[in-house]
């Protein structure tokens, strides 16, 4: 994320600003906000608050085993921001808690960053609305475009990379032939299930890239009883009108990639001003 950290915000100028991070893990962009000039407050889980609410615990799961699974990670993600913490010499103040109950001890903030997490929480819209009454200027949110874990990895590499065409998606319709004709030479037989796949993508992206609908897709599959850390796959406009009951009406969207285990990932931020109080 180093080359495209600014991308990921947003573009937004965070000098001067206080702001709150949820989900920090690491501490990346925490530190990379404060070399910006911010006053940042990074919040976070901990082992003794690593409950199961945000897990999928799919049915035969035994919860004692997830739940020691998922409190030994948050130990190790904990030690990786102060680990940072200490080697950069940063003053970002770490709180510990719930997304669902952010205590309003923290005080008032300019900005809230929410990284890719919304797809990681149960109810991202009460994650949104716990931290945002907080907020007073500016919310950014980045999440992932969907991914097609269906097609063969070279048809969903393409995918993944048509995907970056963000709005401009709409003339797919026209090239629908060719890309089946693509597709079908790189996959093979049977044909019938990559044009069905093919279908569905077009369909997802002229749906994600236009920010026409307000979609969430459940992501948890209970045939391969994976993933367990990931409920949601939201589209920007969906994200858009959570903020804009929130009272953060006046928003942007803009498209990106960034790399995950060395591979480009398609991702979106919206960024959204306050234009009505909190209640």
């Amino acid at each position: 994320m180093r080359a495209s950290i600014g991308d990921y915000l947003g573009g937004v100028d965070l000098c001067g600003k206080r702001v709150l991070e949820l989900g920090t893990a690491s501490g990346f962009v925490c530190f990379h906000m404060e070399r910006q000039g911010a006053d940042v407050v990074a919040y976070d889980l901990s082992p003794d608050r690593a409950h199961l609410q945000n897990i999928v615990v799919f049915a035969g799961d035994d919860p004692r085993i997830v739940s020691a699974e998922y409190s030994s990670l948050i130990h190790l993600i904990n030690n990786g921001w102060w680990l940072g913490h200490r080697t950069f010499r940063s003053s970002a103040r770490l709180v510990y808690g719930s997304v669902y109950d952010v205590p309003s001890a923290i005080g008032c903030v300019d900005v809230a960053v929410f990284g890719s997490i919304l797809l990681h929480l149960r109810d991202p819209f009460l994650g949104l609305a716990s931290a945002l009454r907080m907020v007073r200027e500016t919310v950014i949110v980045t999440e992932p475009y969907p991914k097609y874990e269906t097609l063969p990895p070279v048809a969903s590499w393409m995918c993944e990379t048509l995907s970056q065409l963000g709005p401009i998606v709409s003339p797919m319709a026209k090239w629908r032939k060719q890309l089946l004709r693509l597709v079908h030479k790189i996959c093979g037989d049977p044909l019938w299930k990559r044009e069905v796949a093919l279908r569905q993508f077009e369909e997802h992206l002229l749906r994600y890239g236009e920010r026409k609908e307000a979609m969430m897709t459940f992501i948890p599959d209970y045939r391969r009883r994976e993933p367990k850390d990931a409920w949601w796959h939201l589209s920007p406009a969906v994200i858009r009108e959570f903020l804009g009951v929130l009272g953060f009406e006046d928003s942007r969207v803009s498209f990106h990639t960034q790399l995950h285990e060395r591979r480009p990932t398609p991702m979106f931020t919206v960024v959204a001003n306050r234009t009505r109080a909190s209640i």
